[in-house]
Formats: structure tokens, sequence, C-alpha cells
């Protein structure tokens, strides 16, 4: 790597580490941003993780405003590596390095940044090994395992100066940017309330039966931070999801992250005070999925406002009108926002206002991806660059993530919680026994 490369990226990690840390700072304008030296340098990227939702971030990377290079693809799974290869192949003109272990790519000076996508237990440990090499980073969401984890990225952010951006990607949506802005200015009185929502239709899936590792699949680096423990049937292919709490965090972890952060944003609201929540696994009880498919979770904070999470993974009945989304209620009117835009009604239920966005974004199918995501990785490289701030840094994605860390621990200790307001801690002895989790030695992530 070149030394004015070097220099430039190094420059400018500081730049954006300021931007991302504080809203108060303004981003680089146009000419002093053009003015530094190798600003149109490229940035050199990593992707780990190629599954469902790698794909998402393709478009960003390979536009022409972002100028950046994939100089490899990671995955446990030689069968991913290959498939993505081809895929990519058919967007641009030379070959990434294929290297199932993240660990050798964060040795290699000339990658910059790493976008994150594998499954959940590897986020934080991950990205966290990813800072410390000096990478960047761009982190799927959840961008943590556990409550733990959740305060100990933003800790390590906060200590190695890096671009860490998390991938709920509504946050970058210009027309939700539009309307939370809105509500905070009164447009609907004062927000009290926010609903979050999901429904979809998830099938039965099969019993965790011990077996061999499928052929091409490094069962080791698929399992990195969690404890080992032999393989069963299906578990690497998406099931890992409802196979326990190894590896997954359940349907909060995997899809209310993105609701309740919209539901946060727009009630301008932090830590809860209180918690509890119904769940169950009410649907195809014979079969393998280990946890609950249902549930709604309440979630009190000051200024007796409140949000609450109704999620159902396996009935797909719209009872919102639509797949997902997020009801705002306001002492003159209400919204309701998702990835294609917002609607905005008078307190008599009348439509008063409304803007789609046409957004190609996923909504409940598997792997997602989009308009909304292809803007949030050109943010992502403009903020590495000093020219944008953020749309969805760590510590802000990360107030968002606690929530579902919540829920699920009232979930599994079957009873609710008070919260410290503060410092985001639980005042229950059950509850904190879930705080953390068991690593495997040598894996446990270290800032």
């Amino acid at each position: 790597m070149s030394s004015n490369r070097r220099d430039f990226l190094k420059k400018t990690t500081m730049a954006a580490a300021g931007i991302s840390l504080s809203s108060s700072i303004n981003a680089m304008s146009a000419l002093s941003y053009n003015n530094i030296i190798g600003a149109n340098d490229r940035i050199n990227v990593a992707i780990q993780g190629l599954g469902r939702r790698y794909g998402a971030f393709i478009n960003g990377i390979v536009a022409k405003e972002s100028n950046a290079r994939i100089l490899y693809l990671c995955d446990a799974m030689q069968g991913q590596m290959d498939k993505a290869a081809t895929k990519i192949g058919e967007k641009i003109n030379y070959k990434p390095k294929l290297e199932e272990d993240v660990k050798k790519i964060l040795t290699d000076k000339d990658v910059d940044a790493i976008f994150m996508a594998t499954p959940d237990h590897w986020h934080t440990p991950g990205a966290i090994m990813a800072m410390q090499a000096g990478k960047h980073v761009y982190l799927e969401k959840p961008c943590s395992h556990n409550a733990w984890e959740n305060q100990l990225i933003v800790t390590a952010q906060q200590k190695y100066n890096k671009v860490v951006q998390m991938g709920n990607q509504q946050r970058s949506s210009p027309e939700s940017i539009k309307i939370v802005n809105e509500i905070h200015n009164g447009i609907i009185g004062n927000a009290y309330k926010a609903i979050a929502f999901y429904a979809n239709g998830r099938p039965k899936v099969p019993h965790p039966v011990k077996a061999a590792p499928p052929e091409g699949l490094n069962w080791d680096l698929f399992q990195g931070p969690s404890p080992r423990k032999e393989y069963t049937h299906d578990t690497w292919n998406y099931n890992w999801h409802w196979y326990g709490w190894d590896f997954g965090t359940a349907e909060m972890g995997n899809n209310a992250t993105h609701e309740l952060d919209i539901a946060r944003w727009a009630l301008d609201v932090n830590y809860p005070k209180h918690v509890d929540v119904l769940a169950g696994k009410n649907y195809f009880k014979d079969d393998g999925w280990e946890m609950y498919d249902e549930m709604l979770a309440t979630f009190e904070f000051e200024n007796e406002k409140i949000i609450q999470w109704d999620g159902v993974s396996r009935n797909r009945y719209n009872k919102y009108g639509r797949g997902r989304g997020t009801l705002i209620m306001g002492t003159e009117g209400s919204v309701m926002v998702d990835r294609n835009g917002y609607e905005r009604f008078n307190r008599k239920g009348e439509l008063v206002d409304s803007m789609k966005s046409g957004s190609t974004e996923g909504g409940v199918a598997l792997g997602g991806g989009g308009s909304l995501s292809t803007r949030h990785t050109i943010n992502f490289f403009d903020a590495i660059r000093g020219k944008a701030k953020l749309t969805s840094p760590i510590e802000v994605g990360a107030m968002s993530q606690m929530l579902t860390h919540y829920a699920n621990i009232s979930y599994r200790i079957d009873k609710g919680f008070d919260v410290d307001q503060q410092s985001g801690r639980i005042f229950d002895r059950d509850a904190m026994k879930l705080w953390s989790r068991a690593y495997e030695p040598g894996w446990e992530p270290k800032i």
C-alpha cells in the first residue's frame, strides 16, 4: 500500500470517527475533501459471510462513486465462496481471493474495510478483531449476540477510532429521515407510543440430528467464538437461527432489530426503565424450532413513552396491513413508516400526507437487499473518506439492539425486570446471569 494512500486513510479515519461519535460535528465540505491528497484513492474491502445477505452490499461496493475493490471473499463453507465468486464475477472484471479464515485476511494491510454478514455469534468478536487490525467495519445486524458484547463493541469503536456502520439500512431511507425529523418537530404532537411489527410464514424446521458436517464446511471456523459441539443436520444453512442460543438471537435479533430501531428513533428514547414480554412457540409444536415463534414485548420509558414489538414468525396474516413496519402514535395524529416510505394520518384517521420511495428493499423474504442497502453501503464509504456522517454509527445501532437482548432475556427467565436508564444494566439477578455467554477458550472478545 502506498504511503500517500496509507496517510489518507489514517487521516480520514480520524475525521470519520469523530463524525460517528458526535452528531454536532459537520461533515467535510466537498472543497476541503477534494484538497486532501489521495482523496480519490480506492478502498479495498473483504466480505465475510456469503450466505443470503452479502448480495445486498454488492451494488453499493461496485458503484462508481464508491471507488472500492473487493480483495477477498470469506466463508466457512467452500460452496458459498464458489457461488459468491460466480455471482459477483458478473459485476466486476477481476477475481477476488477466496479465503475461509478471516484472521488471515485481517493480516493483509491492503484491506481497509470488512463487510460482516456471518451468523450472529461472530459479529462482535469478528468486528473487534477487524478494528484491532486497523479495519473499518460494516456490521450486519444484530451487532451483538448478547448484552455484554453490545456494550463491548461500542467501547471497542471508541478505542480504535474506526468507522463502524451497523446494517440497519432503513436509517439511510430519505423518507424515514424526513418523517422522523418531522415527528421530532411535533407534526403529530407528542409522540408517545410506537408499535414495531413483523409477520412471516416460516415453515416447519427439522429436528437437529447429529451428523457429519456437510462437504466443504469448516465446522470449527463456523463455530468460532461459540463453545465446540458436534454438528447437527442442516444447522449451517439458516436453521442456526432457531436451534438454541449458541449461534442465533431468535427473531428479535434477526428482524425486530430493524423496526425497534425506527421506533426508538421516532420516540427519541434511549434505555427503557422496564421490560416485559409475552412469548411462546405456538406453531408446529413437534418440529425442531427451539425458541418462541411469537412475541409481544413492551418497553416502558420515561415521560410515559412506550414501544411494543408485535412479532409473529410463522403466520403471515398482516394485522397492520403489511408484513413489517412501525406505527408511531401521537397526540395529534399517527404515522405508519416502513422501508417503502410513510403515511401520516390526523386524529380522525384521515390520510393527510404520504411519501413513497419506490424502494426495492426486501421485506420478509430471505436475504433482503435493495436500494436502501446500497445507500447504506455508499454512506459507509463516504464516512470512511470523511465526506459524510454515518447514518447508523455503532453506538446508535447498539442502543436499539439492546432492546432485543432485553426481550430475549425476559423470555428466557419468564419474567419482566427494571433497567438502569443510565447504564443499561438490569436490576434482576436471574436476568444478569444471561448478560453474557460462554465462549470457546481463546475466542473471548477482548479490547
